[in-house]
């Protein structure tokens, strides 16, 4: 009956291999089963302050996809508060710096480490938040990759309302500019291969 927040790199495979080890026990639940993708959300918050020039703590900008790489992608059309602010050159870069926040760490520490305190911040956003939907605090929305029909893959980062179950609802992608369109199309292929990858893990013992 747990839920089970899967942050263990990388998260596109290793929550269909989740999925795939819980259906052999005959204890999967869809709603139960998350991929923690806050650090995503995080960073698109604060490159999006500081790119507006607005309080961080007052910014939400919904990132949807996957996990890794050009598999996330921030959805700054709809971050709130909104800007006029940011010119189509702006939102790209902030998009590509979003996707590469990673290794923009690892370089930054020459190699002798990766991003762990903003990951551990991260995860207990996201532990936090399950915790307020168990507890029947009601409207608890973040996103999440989890079990989807958002898209044709079989798992897809977006919003997800939080509850008592679990997952309550899995949310849609809302009205996306073409650039994001652009982005949803591009990191499809990739996306679609780590499932895939993560199932024929599961799968080969």
């Amino acid at each position: 009956q747990a839920l089970v927040n899967m942050i263990s790199n990388p998260v596109n495979s290793t929550v269909p291999i989740a999925a795939e080890v819980f259906k052999k026990a005959g204890t999967y639940d869809e709603k139960r089963l998350f991929g923690v993708t806050t650090l995503d959300v995080v960073r698109a918050r604060t490159f999006y302050a500081g790119k507006a020039n607005v309080d961080v703590n007052t910014v939400d900008v919904p990132v949807v996809g996957g996990h890794a790489g050009i598999t996330i992608l921030p959805l700054f059309s709809q971050a709130t508060p909104s800007t006029n602010a940011l010119s189509a050159e702006e939102i790209k870069a902030l998009t590509k710096r979003t996707q590469e926040g990673g290794t923009e760490v690892v370089e930054a520490k020459a190699g002798k480490g990766s991003a762990t305190l903003s990951m551990a911040y991260a995860g207990a956003v996201f532990g936090d938040a399950c915790l307020k939907g168990l507890n029947g605090v009601p409207d608890i929305v973040e996103c999440s990759y989890v079990q989807s029909t958002v898209t044709e893959l079989p798992f897809f980062a977006s919003k997800v309302r939080l509850g008592k179950n679990g997952v309550e609802e899995v949310l849609g992608l809302g009205q996306l500019t073409q650039f994001e369109k652009e982005g949803l199309e591009a990191l499809k292929g990739e996306l679609k291969s780590s499932i895939e990858k993560g199932v024929a893990f599961a799968n080969a013992s």
